[in-house]
């Protein structure tokens, strides 16, 4: 007689029973990597937040008068100076592979914090430049770190959408530098936000003290140091090899179309919102006060694209999750700055305040990546691919913002500009296509 059980589909519970468990290092090493990427999210607006009374204290004492068309140039080329800062930040990669990831990792943390909180006390452009230039060193090297501590480190069932959380902690930063620019930078001034961005200090130091290495590069770096020197490939040489180098190319195209699409509308969304606010008639505290409200909108729709993509990606697959996601770029963007942007006073600020939350939305394109980048990558060279394809783009995007900073002068306005960037995705999604797809493969070794 056949058992009464034999008709319950075991499935659903099945895969629910056998859910891997976090252990205590791998919860403890998320919140490191998550509260890393937090105040990395924090430090990276916070200059945005403050770029406009910033540069209006340190144009005249620097020799430059502080009109709005000089304030949007120097702005575009401190950004990209930040954004080289950010390139360089490949180096972490062989340093990770060799030293390990919580080493590297509590690394960046402490060179951002230091050199964010060095910029507090800037007493013209050039240093100011110069300490944004050094912070973005840090900056750029937190998210390969920690994208690639979470995915070797989490268990196989759990990773990707441990990708998508880790995510969120950079647009939770966002909030973070919008409730301080809300408070002390709108009371206190730019020189006290800068000030705030060396509270990172201390996780680096709990990150060094209380996170392990992963043992899957434990077990690889063992391997790696039997072997005789002469034998140890370059890691750079490694992702440029046969086996990686179309992964290498396609996947720093689809970085830089990222970068250059996102960055230049969410750094510029802050001197949008205090120029809209002020056109409808508010002070600047208020001013201020609204590009906080703003920054916190987009921020809200990044996090729910960043939980989302995972879900979508294990679903419908990384490259058509990530086509979503850049063709909703581009219309946000052009939207936003093209339409919005240009509305009369009166409806201007409100319509392109509702915009953000869809710029903030497909924003959370990242997030793929931080899934889809360790996926493709052995565990020898893991850090140095994630590093060096999210530096790329951040090369191209400085050199793009230089384009933006002439653009701005020539035009008088940000807008038309910026909505160009987004443009981008257009070739983004032509390249989309030549990715391989990961979807239902394990971390590879």
């Amino acid at each position: 007689m056949p058992s009464s059980s034999a008709t319950i589909p075991p499935q659903p519970r099945a895969r629910a029973a056998t859910r891997t468990k976090l252990n205590g290092q791998q919860i403890a090493g998320f919140w490191a990597a998550w509260f890393g990427w937090m105040l990395d999210g924090m430090d990276s607006v916070i200059y945005a937040l403050v770029l406009g009374p910033a540069l209006a204290e340190l144009l005249p004492v620097s020799g430059i008068e502080a009109t709005p068309g000089n304030i949007g140039y120097v702005g575009s080329i401190m950004f990209a100076l930040f954004l080289v800062g950010w390139g360089l930040s490949f180096i972490w990669g062989p340093i990770s592979d060799r030293f390990g990831r919580t080493k590297s990792l509590a690394a960046t943390v402490l060179v951002y914090a230091l050199f964010t909180g060095a910029a507090a006390f800037a007493p013209n452009i050039w240093l100011l430049g110069l300490f944004r230039f050094l912070a973005g060193i840090g900056v750029g090297g937190e998210w390969a770190m920690a994208g690639t501590y979470v995915a070797e480190a989490w268990p196989e069932d759990r990773r990707k959408m441990g990708a998508g959380y880790l995510q969120t902690g950079y647009y939770f930063g966002f909030f973070v530098a919008a409730a301080l620019n809300y408070t002390i930078g709108a009371s206190f001034g730019w020189r006290a936000m800068f000030l705030c961005g060396l509270a990172p200090v201390i996780v680096s130091v709990l990150t060094l003290l209380g996170v392990k290495e992963p043992e899957r590069w434990e077990h690889k770096h063992h391997e790696e140091e039997v072997k005789p020197v002469a034998v140890r490939r370059n890691p750079f040489a490694v992702i440029f090899s046969p086996r990686y180098l179309r992964r290498t190319v396609v996947m720093s195209v689809l970085l830089t179309v990222a970068i250059i699409g996102l960055w230049a509308g969410a750094v510029y969304e802050p001197t949008a919102l205090v120029f809209l606010s002020k056109q409808a008639g508010m002070d600047t505290p208020g001013a201020a006060r609204m590009a906080s409200f703003g920054t916190a909108i987009l921020s809200i729709g990044t996090i729910i694209g960043c939980v989302l993509s995972p879900w979508l990606a294990e679903r419908i697959g990384r490259r058509a999750t990530l086509a979503i996601y850049y063709l909703g770029m581009m219309v946000s963007i052009a939207v936003s700055f093209g339409w919005a942007f240009y509305l009369p006073p009166g409806r201007a600020l409100p319509s392109f305040m509702t915009t953000l939350f869809f710029l903030g939305l497909f924003g959370g394109n990242f997030a793929i990546f931080s899934l889809w980048l360790p996926e493709l990558f052995g565990t020898e060279v893991r850090g140095t691919a994630f590093a060096f394809c999210t530096s790329v783009g951040r090369f191209i995007g400085a050199f793009v913002n230089f384009g933006l900073a002439a653009a701005v002068a020539a035009m008088g306005t940000i807008g038309t500009p910026i909505a160009l960037t987004g443009a981008a995705f257009l070739v983004g999604l032509l390249v989309i296509p030549l990715a391989p797809e990961t979807r239902g493969q394990v971390l590879p070794d």
